[in-house]
This record gives C-alpha cells, structure tokens and sequence, in this order.
C-alpha cells in the first residue's frame, strides 16, 4: 500500500461529492473545504428559520465520506416529499440544525455528525460566519444570493467577479489543512457558485500560494447555464486564477473522452443551454501547469459528469 499523504479537496455541491467518494478508497487523508454561501431550497430555509450556516455542502461532503454505514449514509440523504414544513428538506440538513442547537456552534454539529457517519477524513467549512454571495456582472448589474446567481430567471450577462458580504474570516482549521497539505485539489464543482466563493474568504488563497503542496485545478465537463456558457476549458482557469493568481496552479486537469451518444441526445433534448466543455491542448501551449487530460467521465449515465475512481487515479498520480 502507497504511503498515505494529506489531500484537500475544495469546493461544494455535487462535483466534489464526486472527487470525495473516489478518493476515500485510497489510503490517502482528506479534508473537505466546502463553501458557506448556499441559500437555496432546504439550506435557505433553515438559514432563514434558524438564523445558522448553510448545512447543505458540508452534509454533502460528510455522506461522500462515510465509510461503511450505507444506511445511516442514505438516511443523511432522504428528502422528504410531502408533509407541511418538511416537504423539500433533507434529514442530514434537519440533523445538522439538531446537532447545532445541541453543540452550541455549527463546527459542533458538522464534528458530531462526522463521528455519527464514521467519515474516512474531516469536513471543513470554509468559514463560520454567516455570508452571502454577490455576484457582479459585465454590465454591471449585481445579483444577491447563491439561489439567484445559481438559477438565472432568463437571459444574462456573463459573471465579471464574485463577493462575500460582509467580508468573513477564514476558518483557522482551513487554514492549517491547507498548509499540511500533500495535495490541493480544486472542484469540480459549479464555477462561480461552488468554486470560487471559498476564494473569497480573506486569508485562503495565501494560504495555498504559501503552501508547498500540488495544486491541480479539476475542470468541470459541463457548461451550466446563467454561469459557464460557452465556457472552454481555459475559460474555467483563467477565472480561478483571477481569483486565485497566478503561478501557484501546478496540474489542469480536462477530460478527453466523447459523452455518451444517449447522454448527448438527452441534453440536445433537454438542456439546450448546457453542453461539453471544448477543449484542445493548444488552449494551454502558454500555460506552465502539466495538462492532464484524458478520459475522466462515466460511461454508463444519461448524465454527463466525472467517473469517481477515474477522478482519483488522475489526482493520485500527483502524488507519486
């Protein structure tokens, strides 16, 4: 067995539960850095019924973790369908807002919820103040809140930046995970909604500059309407080095292989607006970071998203 070396993960949502669930079959250490800006669905609810931090990303995160107890695991993720004041809520987020109230801070509840799931890893919430997420677009208009930047009502400008409101600090344990760190791996994820908003947190991307680890980039396969369209593979890095800087991406990662034809006729059918990420190698014949690209998707889905152990292999590779 390879010696065990410390990756971090950073990002949200479901491209990072992704990367989660292939990495926690390696020998390796994990720590999960999620955002804090969520505000939609069950997460905006509770947000706004219980005044606490967006559960969402982190249950997300803590289920892609749990090692053996499939069941408790589904249970994280049951959403109930009906009943008044519980339709649309998941259990992982109902016990989460539990374990707040009985820890007396989220970081509490997201430690007592690790050890209820026996997770192979730690869950790291980016920061633990209460945020939200503005983004500001090329024609200047602003959008308040992850929800509206997340699912545009129609037509839009492209996403020139993205803030936090107010400016919040950095979780110290964030902090140290970043500096122990083997390995930094950013997304997949949604770029401006997932991605970048853990940039935003003061004090993170001098972390990782100051860090010694190797900082590959996972770029998504799928464009996503109202924030990637038309978005190439070098699109998706320069955004996260306008943010992040230069010089401190090491590896790009990019996935080669053509989508299935049954998943390329659901999204033509479906999701007009979403497509393939273009890429060539020409795109990055000015950039110093190692490209990796190959075949990084799954085979057997109608959906087109990234294969978990083909994910880890790529990221492993860094290691060696």
């Amino acid at each position: 067995m390879s010696e065990a070396r410390r990756i971090v993960v950073i990002g949200g949502g479901t491209g990072v539960f992704t990367a989660l669930t292939g990495l926690k079959r390696t020998p390796h250490h994990l720590a999960a850095v999620v955002t804090m800006a969520d505000d939609g669905g069950s997460t905006g609810q509770l947000r706004e019924t219980f005044g606490m931090l967006p559960p969402g990303d982190v249950r997300r995160a803590l289920v892609a973790l749990a090692e053996h107890e499939r069941t408790l695991a589904d249970l994280f993720t049951y959403r109930f369908e009906e009943g008044e004041g519980l339709a649309g809520h998941t259990i992982g987020n109902l016990l989460l807002t539990a374990l707040e109230r009985m820890t007396g801070s989220f970081e509490g509840a997201v430690d007592a919820a690790a050890q209820l799931l026996r997770i192979r890893g730690e869950v790291l919430p980016v920061t633990l103040d209460n945020i939200r997420l503005k983004a500001v677009l090329e024609d200047g208009t602003e959008i308040l809140g992850e929800h509206h930047i997340d699912v545009p009502s129609g037509e839009r400008a492209r996403i020139a930046r993205i803030e936090l409101v107010p400016a919040p600090r950095p979780n110290p344990r964030v902090l140290q995970a970043i500096a122990d760190a083997d390995a930094i791996v950013i997304g997949p994820g949604d770029l401006y909604t997932s991605l970048l908003p853990n940039f935003a947190v003061p004090g993170v991307t001098d972390a990782i500059a100051a860090s010694s680890a190797t900082v590959a980039l996972v770029v998504n396969v799928m464009t996503k309407f109202g924030e990637t369209d038309q978005y190439t593979a070098r699109d998706f890095v320069d955004a996260v080095e306008r943010m992040l800087g230069t010089g401190i991406l090491d590896a790009v990662m990019v996935n080669t292989a053509p989508p299935p034809p049954e998943a390329e006729a659901f999204y033509a059918g479906v999701r007009k607006a979403t497509e393939p990420v273009r890429f060539t190698s020409e795109m990055f014949s000015d950039h110093a970071a190692t490209l990796i690209a190959q075949d990084l998707i799954r085979s057997d889905e109608q959906l087109i998203r990234h294969d978990p152990d083909k994910l880890a292999m790529a990221i492993t590779s860094l290691l060696k």
